[in-house]
């Protein structure tokens, strides 16, 4: 019998690598044995950790199940964020696609304005929106010694030129109020002395683009001068009174001319040449103005006539006002149309009356101004204040808006391009002569300022 086998027979261990072998298979077979015992069925108890209060375990949070319910893959993520990539592109273009809507209905906007306003058809509603200005907000600039007779604003409403009955021409800053260039009076019969006007200066025109500026004065001359540099340039004679009324024809420098001797001139300033001489109005022409196209209007005086000059056809139409009268003695203010005759709205009286019980007479019509295109009117006298007035649906009728106080003879009125003010020209006297002398009036330019302010849209509208 061997070693081993008289050992295992006595129970002793057995020594070396045969009893070390033995001894693992035992355990082995003991831990599969309890392993199986664990999982059973019959034997498996679970143990699940509290997480209430006295646990010391926080409670799971719904985010904490969602991640490990949803657990995002590598190509899904890849997809999310090409669907958001693409999501942002449809967005980009679709407010791309709005700008460009945006401007095309802009510039379309525009070429309709640009298309009514060539026709003369063009009509912004403004009127309603003017607030009425405060006497304090007005600004007086002052420097003529005497009355005001015209003015005109540069078409950037950078500058104005006043001309008065001192035979003197200024150029005023708009926004600093203080004076850029003086026009000194001429002396009759001095030659070699800086040019300039030696009667009352009557009217002024100056070209839409705002090179050339024009004056006429009692003496039948018209002076044309740099409108930059205030620097003389030409000369025109031709006329055989008094030079009454200037309008520059728009985007041109043709220049219309009017005058006591009841004629109409045209004139090419760029080229300081004469054109011809239109005839018709029986009386001295008061006024004159003009657009784009290529005519002018002009208004009579004792005739009682608006007439509108069509250059190229060398024919006129004449409207009859039924009330002969010079320079709106009568008090009246008349809207007219292309269509009729006859004017398509009357005030009478627009300025009120003066005078005793009894003896009551209008007060004199001096001035008026419109801002063009639009449905704002601007009328001035002596009765101590400015109108403004709106034009009604259809041009029948207007209404009154407001009185801006003013004292003294509004003897020139005019707009600026932008609508934000009205530039007054007043003086102690008359333009045109000496009836009347306020002396309380300032010989001065007057600033308006118009603010607007929105007119809330009518309710259910």
């Amino acid at each position: 019998m061997s070693a081993t086998a008289a050992a295992r027979k006595r129970g002793k261990p057995a020594s070396g690598a045969g009893a070390g072998a033995g001894a693992g298979k035992r355990r082995r077979k003991v831990s599969m044995a309890l392993l199986r015992a664990a999982v059973s069925p019959a034997t498996r108890t679970t143990v699940i950790p509290s997480r209430g209060p006295g646990s010391g375990l926080a409670p799971r949070k719904p985010e904490e199940e969602e991640e490990e319910e949803l657990e995002e893959t590598a190509q899904e993520k890849k997809l999310r964020l090409a669907k958001l990539y693409l999501e942002q592109l449809r967005q980009q273009e679709e407010e791309k696609a709005e700008a460009r809507a945006f401007e095309e209905d802009q510039v379309a906007g525009r070429l309709k304005e640009d298309v009514l306003e060539q026709r003369g058809r063009l009509q912004k509603l403004v009127a309603k929106e003017i607030q009425a200005p405060a006497s304090a907000d007005i600004r007086v600039l002052r420097g003529h010694q005497l009355s005001i007779t015209c003015l005109v604003i540069t078409p950037d409403d950078s500058a104005i030129f006043s001309a008065a009955k001192d035979c003197t021409v200024i150029k005023w800053s708009v926004e600093s109020g203080r004076k850029l260039h003086v026009i000194p009076r001429a002396k009759k019969g001095a030659e070699g002395k800086p040019p300039g006007h030696s009667s009352h200066v009557l009217c002024m025109a100056i070209s839409s683009d705002g090179k050339y500026l024009a004056s006429g004065d009692r003496s039948k001359l018209i002076l044309i001068w740099e409108a930059q540099s205030c620097q003389h340039l030409y000369t025109f004679t031709g006329h055989r009174d008094a030079v009454s009324g200037l309008a520059f024809r728009r985007g041109t420098h043709q220049l219309y001319s009017t005058s006591h001797d009841r004629s109409v001139k045209v004139w090419n300033v760029a080229e300081n040449s004469y054109v011809e001489t239109l005839f018709g109005h029986q009386d001295a022409v008061a006024a004159l103005d003009a657009l784009s196209r290529e005519c002018c209007v002009t208004a009579g005086g004792r005739d009682g006539t608006v007439r509108v000059w069509k250059i190229p056809e060398e024919s006129q139409l004449v409207f009859y006002g039924g009330l002969p009268c010079q320079w709106g003695l009568h008090g009246s203010v008349a809207l007219w149309g292309l269509s009729k005759k006859r004017p398509l709205a009357l005030q009478r009286e627009a300025h009120g009356l003066r005078g005793e019980p009894g003896l009551e007479q209008p007060f004199w019509i001096s001035s008026v101004a419109a801002l063009l295109n639009t449905d704002l009117v601007a009328t001035g006298s002596h009765s101590s204040c400015v109108r403004l007035w709106q034009c009604g649906e259809g041009f029948r009728q207007l209404d009154l808006l407001c009185d801006i106080p003013l004292v003294g003879f509004i003897n020139s009125l005019k707009f600026s391009s932008s609508g934000d003010f009205l530039v007054a020209g007043v003086g102690q006297e008359h333009r045109l002569g000496r009836w009347w002398r306020i002396k309380e009036a300032r010989n001065s330019v007057c600033i308006i300022p118009l603010r607007r302010v929105p007119v809330p849209p009518a309710a259910g509208s």
